[in-house]
């Protein structure tokens, strides 16, 4: 009698126990389960706001990554300065002045698109040499204020700086003939680099003067750089239209 009863007991302990068991089995699935759905949902949330994301997020972001990897190889650098004038570019799909490029609805300097075009055709890459004080952008007080730093000798301060110069071995150099010089800006670039033993190239955009003597000058500035007497002078008026020169200028550089 005993041990019958001892053996119910046994057998009551065991059915509890497994009923126990079979429960929390059943909870714990039940959890996982709710814990996959939420996350599925919220991936699915995530998954719809995905088309505009990559519209411009991702878009930015393997520019930025391609220009990493240009950072990081490259041994080419494109400096350029050019400050487009304020004109009215509505409805024009090409050249919208002496001073700016439209290209595609994008308005550009002329030293911009130039530099644009090179880094297209062998790679580079570019830098916006830019002061701290910015220049006025209608016609008349840019070149009266083009003058007057001229006649200070002003170096203007930079507000742009080459992160790693030393990588370089060519320097393509991009400035506007202003009053038959360079913008002061790039003499205060040109004093603040020391690019010796590497090899300037220069390239202008111009009203009519060419190059004048700022060739020379870099040379003066740099002494124990390579100054090039290779580089590309274009008017001003033609920029627009020079995508082809340009490329093939910058095709038969020797780097």
């Amino acid at each position: 009698m005993r041990k019958r009863i001892a053996a119910l007991m046994i057998t009551t302990i065991f059915a509890l126990t497994g009923a126990g068991c079979s429960q929390n089995d059943s909870s714990g699935q039940a959890a996982d389960s709710s814990n996959a759905q939420e996350e599925e949902a919220a991936e699915d949330g995530n998954a719809q706001e995905t088309p505009a994301e990559d519209t411009g997020d991702t878009a930015s972001s393997d520019t930025e990554t391609a220009q990493e990897g240009q950072s990081e190889s490259s041994n080419i650098l494109i400096a350029y300065f050019s400050v487009p004038e304020d004109v009215d570019t509505k409805g024009i799909d090409a050249n919208a002045g002496a001073s700016v490029v439209v290209r595609e609805g994008q308005v550009m300097g002329n030293l911009e698109y130039m530099a644009d075009v090179i880094q297209q055709t062998i790679g580079g890459d570019l830098f916006r040499i830019e002061t701290v004080e910015e220049y006025p952008l209608d016609h008349e007080p840019l070149v009266d204020q083009a003058a007057e730093e001229q006649d200070e000798e002003a170096r203007p301060e930079l507000s742009t700086q080459i992160e790693n110069p030393d990588q370089y071995d060519t320097i393509l150099l991009g400035y506007p003939n202003w009053w038959g010089d360079m913008p002061m800006a790039l003499y205060t670039f040109l004093e603040e680099y020391d690019f010796s033993g590497k090899t300037i190239i220069p390239f202008t955009a111009h009203g009519g003067s060419g190059f004048s003597d700022t060739v020379d000058t870099i040379a003066e500035l740099q002494p124990d750089a390579e100054v090039s007497d290779e580089g590309l002078s274009i008017s001003r008026n033609d920029v627009a239209e020079a995508q082809e020169e340009i490329s093939s200028w910058a095709q038969g550089l020797e780097r």
